[in-house]
């Protein structure tokens, strides 16, 4: 790569011409005006004719290609172009890109063949003004005719644009990436010449253009003459202003002979055939980096990604690659930055100068405090947090700078509010623009959190005067003296005594003062310094309380700067004696040293975490965190000296308005800062408990209250992991990130907290009710879509799902959201019964349930009734109330019997053993739950009125879902339907590896490999990715189905020469590894293809293979005829293709490495189906391509995550007797059951004795 070969580039600088000039001046060393900053407009490269118009060498590209005419464009170096219609440029890209439908005019435009000028503004207006500044200027564009060099005697038709720095022409208007450009710097002289035609003069070249008509042919002479004869540039650089490339130099474009001269200057790269061209301003096309991505590829080359094509490079040497990668990097940090903003506030000349250590050019500012600083002050300044310090960019953060905040920085300025926050800095505390981090973290930390060194308001101290004070301020013009009045410790939200303008902002805003509301908008939340002094602010909640003392012996990690997430051992540990006195931790090498190895404050520890017992190698370690992001741990083996330790640590933070947290068992306390549902402007200290579930909470001025994690509505993290959200009733509580390390370390401990914490009723994640989140999930789904299945808790689910559906419930119940269709009835219904029987001591508990099942044999149904009452009262909180909510479910199930065949007793057979959890060898626990539903409303006291109301809603519901099954019929399966037997392989196409199995229509293909595994009891390691496939042995193909493919629809598409085969999937691990290493989802490359073609009346196939050009995307496979092409021959749409390993031999393939693609149309007027072959060189090659059409029709989910171990299958046809109770017939009436039932009772094998 060559670094400054030239002088530096003059950006849009000219020297004024007369248009009548016919002696062009001379301009020896002039370099091309590199042009303004311009978003892309929609795909077009660049074209590879040897007659192109654009250089008289006709070796540009490729000395073998003849000319042609402008017609025959196969050989154009493009990419596919988008077929959208676009208008021809007069919108700004960003519109271009982002609009759905044609601009209202392009149909007045589109069809004109003439060319357009805009006004002398040089700009049409637009709907977006955004960045308005770096839009290049099109000063008039339409179609010529333009004589290419060497004097040929045809014109090509050429799209032209003239902007005020270069006059470019293309294929056409839709193009983005022009044929070639010239300079307005260069262009000497415009004259008209000839018939319609007028020529373009440089002191080296001449262009000679031809118009439609005179008039159009006067036209483009006279705004060429106005453009180049003397006007100063309108480029968003001054004129005369110079800029050097940031490199330059030849690299190589992939598929061309030739090398091009690249230039990258600021937000631009620009491509010149040679430096003869770079010097003298005529290059063939600029990229703009706006929309760029620069990628490695190997060892010398790089790709630059546009959405429009892909530049693939390759430099001389690793090196210059490194270089130009890095230049090309930089200058789309350039092209997404903007200098407008950084301009402005370097109007003021303090604002030059970095606030805190004097450093040229900051960039970068405090918005709330109003200092300009540099960005390595920037970083510090993150550090104290968004409370205390905003910290934004002049350049990339332009939605913040609006015209008032830009005014507030303009009328303050560095040096006035230096006065105020630097008014009294020791010369040995300065900083200077060399200072290292350490002391940069020292002085802005004294400078701003604790305002050290700012100057005292005479009332500071007065809080009401100081309120007082404020709200007369921002009445006026002074924007010095409002900060020093909020950050002295007067109150933003404070009242100002007006109705209509209650707080200072809106105060402001009334005098008309739009720079003072300003000011105190960026500051409502802010958290004012911190220095204690006397008469200071408010500030108890940061007052530790009376001082403690303790000692002894601690063992300590080395502090950390992360979560301690892995177990650390003895070794690890070191022994140290520790004290604490005066509000101050101190740990030593020894208890005979004098000087500590470390100490902390009271004051500055903000959470004590207690860690659960031998989670490291000691077995009692509890953490420190500090306010510098730093967490300290320390163990014992002695319970009693850790609890001792945990006491007076937290009692020299924890202030006296919250010392009732001391008396908790906490497993972790702090601060933190939080806001609730009725003031969400002012952030509120809170100091905060974690016990078990509940978090018991302290705010400022107001009593201790308790949050319930496990009844929560909603928890979640928002806003980039900076608030933990808790919703219960009624309320709504925002946890604020203060500090990173610990607040992470709060939503862990709350969150795992607030999940379901054990195999008890009152350990599951609770409604505001009691009931189980999972109990009523359950209840609510089969309410709402089954309530009309026919046997509903008596069929079976699919073993797999339902244990998916526990683990689902048992993590998280709360975010689980039941959905039909995606559910099934009978795996929701047997995900409730599972619950009941693998619950730890049960629904009536282990001490009540054998008085519950005695209960069933006392006569007297009101002495009965009576007895199930006391045992209620009895009963837990939680229990009480889920055993109400189930046994109203199941009364309202057998309501509606006469359509899901489930009355009374088929249901107490189910539940009975079920909830009682026993083995069903009598009907004890049956009867106990068939008298709970029998008599529901005298037990659980239940008012019928209420309970009539549920019904009809029920029938409602039922009858909603009846007439929607009528608009749109359902097809109903019935035990028998949808099952279908088929002969599956096991790894081989033999007799002996055959499997008879029985599909049924939910049957996915995972689940039919492990049911195939199972019954060969063949185990499955870790990395054995077995998988179905399916194998069709006349076309020599096979593919593996995708693990959630259903398998019943295979079977009835494919013929009679297919089969199913149970195997491993060889490349699956080498595929993900490539996904995961992939960047961009889409793939580009060349193939050899062959279409399936067939001789007429003969049925042979015909046809070669033929090398071809493919992109794929997450739409879309399109076949070019070479890179070059820009227009598909064939395009598919992806999620209608099937991909087959393979291809028949009698084809001949070029390679063994091949792909058959199988498409389907989705039309249902005239559904096609078509064939064809692709070949590729390598192996390696075709697994990436495979990988890849994968990837993209299942949205990246080629394997489940977790593994196989949640997707093995059980379908077992479900067993009719529970323990040695028979299950009543689903048909018949109630006495003919009763009977039944009775019989066997008497006889257990009178069932069996008329059997004919």
């Amino acid at each position: 790569m060559q670094r400054d070969p030239t002088p530096q580039v003059p950006l849009c600088s000219r020297t004024p011409q007369t248009p009548d000039n016919s002696q062009p001046s001379v301009q020896p060393e002039a370099q091309p005006a590199l042009p303004s900053r311009r978003i892309s407009k929609p795909p077009v490269c660049i074209s590879a004719d040897n007659s192109s118009d654009d250089y008289e060498d006709t070796d540009l590209f490729n000395s073998s290609v003849q000319r042609r005419k402008v017609a025959d464009r196969d050989m154009s170096l493009q990419v596919p172009n988008n077929q959208k219609e676009r208008v021809c440029s007069f919108y700004s890209d960003d519109e271009l890109l982002d609009e759905d439908h044609s601009p209202p005019w392009q149909s007045e435009i589109g069809s004109q063949t003439g060319s357009f000028c805009l006004p002398h503004t040089g700009r049409l207006s637009t709907p977006i003004k955004e960045d308005s500044s770096q839009h290049s200027t099109v000063i008039k564009m339409g179609w010529l005719d333009k004589n290419p060099p060497q004097g040929a005697l045809y014109y090509q038709r050429r799209w032209v644009k003239l902007e005020v720095d270069y006059l470019r022409y293309f294929d056409n208007e839709k193009e983005v990436y022009s044929k070639g450009f010239i300079s307005t710097v260069f262009i000497t002289n415009v004259s008209s010449v000839g018939e319609l035609k007028f020529e373009v003069a440089t002191n080296n070249r001449t262009f000679i253009f031809r118009a439609e008509s005179e008039a159009e042919r006067n036209e483009w002479v006279t705004v060429l003459r106005d453009c180049t004869g003397g006007r100063q540039s309108q480029s968003t650089m001054n004129a005369g202003s110079s800029l050097a490339p940031d490199s330059q130099g030849y690299l190589e474009l992939r598929g061309l002979r030739s090398k091009l001269y690249t230039v990258v200057a600021s937000d631009k790269v620009f491509l010149y055939k040679n430096i003869d061209d770079f010097r003298i301003g005529v290059g063939i096309t600029s990229i703009d980096m706006n929309v760029g991505n620069v990628k490695d590829s190997d060892r010398r080359s790089f790709d630059l990604t546009t959405p429009y094509r892909i530049f693939s490079f390759i430099a001389e040497s690793e090196q210059t690659r490194e270089q130009w990668v890095k230049a090309m990097r930089n200058a789309i940090g350039e092209a997404l930055s903007n200098s407008e903003v950084v301009e402005r506030i370097w109007a003021e000349p303090s604002n030059s100068l970095c606030a805190d250590c004097s450093a040229p050019n900051p960039d970068w500012a405090a918005i709330n405090l109003c200092v300009v600083i540099c960005k390595r002050c920037a970083g510090e300044h993150r550090g104290l947090g968004p409370s205390i310090s905003k910290v934004r960019s002049l350049k990339m953060d332009k939605k913040v700078w609006t015209e008032e905040l830009i005014q507030v920085f303009l009328g303050l300025g560095n040096e006035r509010v230096n006065t105020f926050w630097a008014a009294n800095v020791p010369p040995s505390e300065a900083l200077s623009p060399s200072s290292c981090s350490e002391d940069r973290r020292r002085f802005i930390t004294n400078k701003y959190r604790q305002g050290k060194y700012r100057k005292y308001h005479p009332l500071y101290g007065n809080q009401r005067e100081l309120n007082n004070a404020l709200c007369i301020n921002v009445q006026c013009s002074d924007l010095l003296e409002t900060l020093s009045l909020i950050f002295c410790g007067a109150d933003v939200n404070c009242s100002t005594g007006m109705a209509s303008c209650p707080f200072p902002e809106s105060l402001a805003s009334a005098h008309f003062q739009p720079l003072q509301a300003e000011l105190i908008r960026h500051n409502l939340n802010t958290e004012l310094p911190q220095l204690q002094v006397e008469g200071g602010m408010d500030l108890e909640h940061y007052q530790p309380p009376p001082s403690v003392s303790y000692n002894g012996f601690l063992f300590k990690t080395a502090s950390m700067g992360r979560a301690v997430t892995e177990r650390k051992v003895k070794e690890e540990f070191s022994r140290r004696w520790c004290t604490l006195n005066d509000g101050t931790f101190s740990y030593y090498e020894s208890d005979k040293n004098a000087n500590p190895n470390g100490t902390l404050k009271a004051s500055e520890i903000v959470c004590l975490a207690v860690d659960a017992p031998e989670k490291h190698g000691f077995d009692f370690t509890f953490e420190l965190y500090s306010e510098s992001e730093r967490i300290y741990l320390f163990g014992t083996d002695d319970p009693d000296s850790h609890k001792e330790w945990v006491k007076c640590i937290a009692k020299s933070f924890i202030p006296a308005t919250a010392e009732p947290l001391l008396r908790l068992s906490f497993e972790r306390v702090g601060r933190l800062k939080c806001k609730d549902g009725l003031n969400l402007q002012k952030s509120k200290v809170g100091w905060f408990a974690l016990v078990g579930s509940t978090l018991h909470v302290y705010l400022e001025d107001s009593k201790g209250e308790e949050i319930h994690l496990r009844k929560l509505n909603e928890l979640s993290i928002q806003q980039d992991n900076e608030v933990l959200v808790l919703v219960e009733k009624g309320r709504t509580l925002y946890i604020e990130g203060e500090r990173k390390l610990d607040f992470a370390g709060w939503c862990v401990a709350i969150q795992a907290a607030a999940g379901s914490g054990g195999d008890t009723l009152s350990q599951q994640q609770l409604t505001d009710t009691d009931i189980p989140v999972v109990v009523l999930s359950c209840i609510d789904y089969i309410t709402q879509c089954g309530l009309t299945s026919e046997g509903i808790y008596r069929k079976s689910g699919v073993n797999s799902r339902v244990t998916a559906l526990c683990d689902r419930f048992r993590r998280d119940a709360r975010s689980l959201r039941l959905k039909e269709g995606e559910h099934q009835v009978d795996d929701v219904s047997n995900t409730l019964k599972r619950f009941f029987r693998e619950l730890e001591e049960g629904l009536f508990t282990s001490e009540d349930a054998r008085n519950w099942l005695s209960t069933t044999a006392i006569l007297d149904e009101n002495e009965k009734i009576s007895q199930y009452k006391v045992l209620l009262d009895r009963l837990p909180r939680v229990n009480k109330a889920t055993l109400q909510a189930l046994i109203n479910h199941l009364y309202c199930v057998q309501r509606f019997s006469e359509l899901n065949q489930m009355n009374l007793h088929n249901l107490a057979i189910v539940f009975g053993p079920t909830l009682f959890q026993t083995d069903g060898k009598d009907y004890t626990a049956g009867r106990a739950i068939e008298d709970l539903i029998q008599h529901y409303t005298l037990i659980f006291e239940v008012d019928e009125q209420q309970l009539n109301k549920q019904l009809e809603e029920i029938k409602a519901i039922i009858q909603m879902r009846e007439k929607l099954n009528t608009k749109f019929p359902i097809h109903q399966r019935t035990e028998r339907d949808g099952h279908f037997i088929c002969t599956v392989y096991l790894e081989e196409l033999k007799d002996t590896a055959e499997q008879h199995v029985k599909i049924p229509g939910s049957m996915t293909a995972i689940e039919l490999a492990y049911e195939v595994l199972d019954r060969r009891n063949i185990p499955v390691k870790d990395k054995d990715y077995w998988s179905c496939w399916e194998v069709c042995e006349k076309e020599e193909m096979e593919r593996p189905l995708h693990y959630q493919e259903r398998v019943l629809p295979i079977l009835h598409s494919v013929g009679n020469e297919s089969h199913l085969l149970i195997k491993k999937q060889p490349a699956m691990d080498a595929m993900i590894i490539y996904l995961a290493t992939k960047v961009d989802v889409s793939k580009h490359g060349m193939m050899k293809f062959r279409e399936e073609r067939s001789i007429l009346g003969l049925g042979l196939p015909t046809g070669n293979f033929h090398d071809r050009f493919f992109i794929l995307n997450i739409t879309s496979l399109r076949m070019y005829k070479d890179v070059r092409s820009h227009r598909p021959e064939r395009e598919w749409v992806v999620k209608n293709l099937k991909i087959y390993l393979g291809i028949k031999k009698k084809l001949r393939p070029p390679t063994c490495w091949g792909l058959t693609v199988v498409y389907d149309s989705k039309k249902q007027e005239k559904p096609e189906r078509h064939q064809w072959y692709l070949c590729c060189e390598t192996q390696s090659e075709m697994r990436e391509w495979y990988a890849t059409f994968l990837s993209i029709q299942y949205d990246g989910n080629l394997w489940p995550q977790d593994g196989i171990q949640h997707n093995r299958v059980s379908h077992a046809l479900p067993d009719t007797r529970h323990g040695n109770v028979s299950l009543i017939p689903l048909r018949g009436s109630e006495n003919e059951m009763r009977n039944s039932v009775a019989a066997f009772s008497q006889d257990v094998l009178a069932l069996f004795r008329d059997v004919r």
